[in-house]
């Protein structure tokens, strides 16, 4: 009895060796890039954050939320740090209700530091409906909520465009991506070549913008990491 139960415990963990081979070679490795902000003395690049910033509103901002945000964050340290004048024109880019006259009708005004970002559709079934059913996940945390992190955001920006594998079957409706779970994913290619014009100069690339998109999400999610780093907590 003993015997056979060393030989069944053989067996099935052959079979999950097999089945973990399996799914590393149909999951490509990450794709990586020199990181500013990793290690414990790693800090973001001001730049590249408020690169982040510019690829997020003319690009990602259409489709995603970054609910966690309020504008008052672009100028705090450690961020992009960008000036509290400049946050305030930012903000009054956008509107908001908030409350309503004497007749019942919605108050609009221009948001301010302490307004949040913005929502891009005023509900989940109008989120789904312009997305192939398919609901764009809020970004302000998207890094943590994702494994693999940030190098699982720079490569999935960058893995459109491949060519599909044989044993791999894609809905017309979805977009073929490596680094997708199954491949197939409801989001189109959001990034091409010179998607943005940097206001720095900074040629935008579909890799320049990957990863500064990625950088500033990193940043949102955690957004006192500089500070723990300075205190010494990794």
């Amino acid at each position: 009895m003993s015997k056979l139960k060393n030989i069944f415990f053989v067996l099935i963990f052959s079979v999950i060796v097999l089945n973990s081979s399996n799914s590393a070679e149909k999951s490509p490795a990450f794709l990586e890039t020199k990181w500013t902000f990793k290690g414990l003395f790693g800090k973001f690049d001001r730049a590249s954050l408020q690169r982040g910033y510019q690829v997020y509103t003319e690009v990602c901002a259409s489709c995603h939320s970054m609910k966690q945000l309020a504008f008052r964050n672009l100028s705090q340290k450690g961020g992009p740090e960008y000036t509290e004048d400049d946050s305030k024109v930012f903000a009054a880019e956008y509107t908001i209700i908030d409350g309503f006259d004497d007749y019942g009708d919605p108050v609009e005004r221009n948001r301010i530091l302490s307004d949040r970002f913005p929502d891009p559709y005023d509900s989940k079934e109008a989120a789904k409906a312009s997305n192939n059913g398919a609901y764009p996940p809020d970004l302000s945390l998207i890094v943590k909520a994702r494994s693999g992190g940030y190098n699982y955001i720079y490569s999935l920006l960058q893995g459109y465009g491949k060519e599909i594998p044989g044993d791999v079957e894609i809905s017309d409706t979805l977009s073929y991506n490596p680094w997708f779970p199954g491949g197939g994913i409801a989001m189109y290619q959001p990034l091409y070549e010179d998607s943005v014009e940097y206001e720095d100069g900074t040629y935008a690339s579909v890799e320049q913008m990957s990863a500064d998109v990625t950088a500033f999400l990193a940043w949102a999610a955690e957004p006192e990491m500089e500070e723990r780093k300075r205190l010494g907590f990794i």
